[in-house]
């Protein structure tokens, strides 16, 4: 099964998500600072998880880029992530309104958690398919961040019960560790792919590509 359909249709779920939430900004009330500072609270949330929905999107594509065919297991994988995050801007919309009360924020925390959950899935998936030595194994090597991304979550949830916007302060730090560049598998495919222009026309009968890996 060809892999282009499932990350076309993923691209689409994800600029919907994108859409619903910025309907959620709203104009102030008024034409003052003042009241356009009341809005800030909710531009603040919204960048928070156009920021997650952001990092899902680049790390879906990068592992979707090193896939082959998929299976039918895969798609459903990916139907399980897309759910949990449909539901961002449900639970992002619930923590405005409730000025960052603890069960909203709670929540909101469960949901990335779930996100990330059903990412760990559909990866484990795409790795079991492909098998230890294929190419999204050797690029994403021991990932910290997938490890450690569910714990913080955990932790978010657990501070919020004792102030919900450590519970926020939390989620994004989890965001900003997400943000910094990870280039395992952008140079895996680099060298991948000097390693074919190498084996192409130009290069030398007889002559073997290079590894990406060395």
């Amino acid at each position: 099964m060809n892999k282009n359909r499932l990350e076309a249709f993923s691209d689409g779920v994800l600029a919907i998500i994108i859409t619903i939430m910025v309907l959620e900004l709203h104009v102030p009330t008024e034409p003052t600072w003042h009241a356009l500072l009341e809005e800030v609270p909710t531009f603040l949330s919204y960048v928070l998880s156009f920021a997650y929905v952001g990092i899902y999107w680049n790390n879906h594509h990068h592992m979707l880029h090193l896939a082959g065919r998929i299976s039918g297991g895969i798609l459903w994988a990916n139907l399980h992530l897309l759910f949990w995050l449909s539901l961002l801007p449900f639970t992002t919309r619930w923590m405005n309104t409730g000025d960052l009360a603890e069960v909203p924020v709670l929540v909101y925390g469960l949901n990335l958690l779930l996100a990330a959950i059903a990412f760990y899935i559909l990866k484990t998936t795409l790795l079991r398919r492909q098998g230890r030595d294929g190419p999204l194994a050797l690029a994403m090597g021991r990932d910290w961040k997938g490890k450690a991304s569910p714990v913080l979550y955990l932790v978010g949830m657990g501070v919020s019960l004792v102030h919900p916007a450590l519970g926020v302060a939390v989620y994004a730090v989890v965001a900003a560790i997400w943000l910094i560049p990870d280039r395992r598998v952008e140079r895996f495919v680099s060298r991948g792919a000097e390693a074919a222009g190498e084996s192409g026309p130009g290069s030398h009968p007889g002559s073997h590509p290079a590894s990406p890996l060395h």
